[in-house]
């Protein structure tokens, strides 16, 4: 049975370990991208309108786990290079995870042992379903699945036209359309409401 303390880390767990894990987990994106001389790149945070954007990070309004990581092109174009950047997410939660699990059992922050425990069990969380292989609710491959297509067939993607990580011009577009119909929306509401 679940108590109230319990119920009270649960809800921290899912408002704060679980965004920060899936903003590290965009990280690895963007870390090892820099390796191929990525162009332009944004890693975006929560969904709808912007709030702010700090150099290459975009706030938006609403808050929670829907974070993408997106860039217009890269200097130094490969099939390695496109195996690395979509390990990087995989990567960077994985070695995260370890090192705190690590100094977890080691006595590290014994009195937020529950805490900690939480976060690397996120990591692992998204790890595991980076890694394997599959196809997700949106009909577009993982991670796992395009580094094993890219090595089986040396394809990003065979079966699919869309680039899986858009690129920061599509998202501004399609940001500044989005933001159009919702000023369309708030006049005809005004209009309305006047007469």
């Amino acid at each position: 049975m679940i108590g109230l303390s319990e119920l009270v880390s649960l809800i921290i767990s899912a408002f704060i370990i679980l965004p920060v894990v899936v903003f590290i987990r965009e990280t690895g994106y963007l870390v090892v991208s820099w390796l191929f001389g990525v162009e332009n790149p944004r890693l975006t945070i929560g969904s709808g309108p912007r709030l702010f954007k700090l150099g290459m990070i975009d706030i938006r309004k609403y808050y929670h786990l829907y974070s993408w990581f997106s860039y217009d092109g890269l200097k130094r174009k490969s099939k390695f290079a496109y195996i690395c950047i979509y390990s990087g997410p995989i990567l960077m939660n994985l070695s995260l995870a370890l090192v705190i699990n690590f100094l977890v059992a080691n006595g590290w922050a014994e009195d937020y042992k529950t805490f900690w425990n939480r976060f690397v069990f996120y990591a692992f969380y998204y790890v595991l379903f980076d890694v394997i292989p599959m196809i997700t609710v949106n009909e577009k491959p993982n991670n796992g699945m395009i580094i094993y297509e890219m090595i089986r067939y040396g394809k990003r993607v065979d079966y699919n036209k869309e680039s899986f990580i858009p690129t920061t011009s599509e998202v501004d577009e399609e940001y500044q359309e989005h933001m159009k119909e919702i000023e369309e929306i708030k006049k005809a509401r005004e209009e309305e409401d006047a007469d």
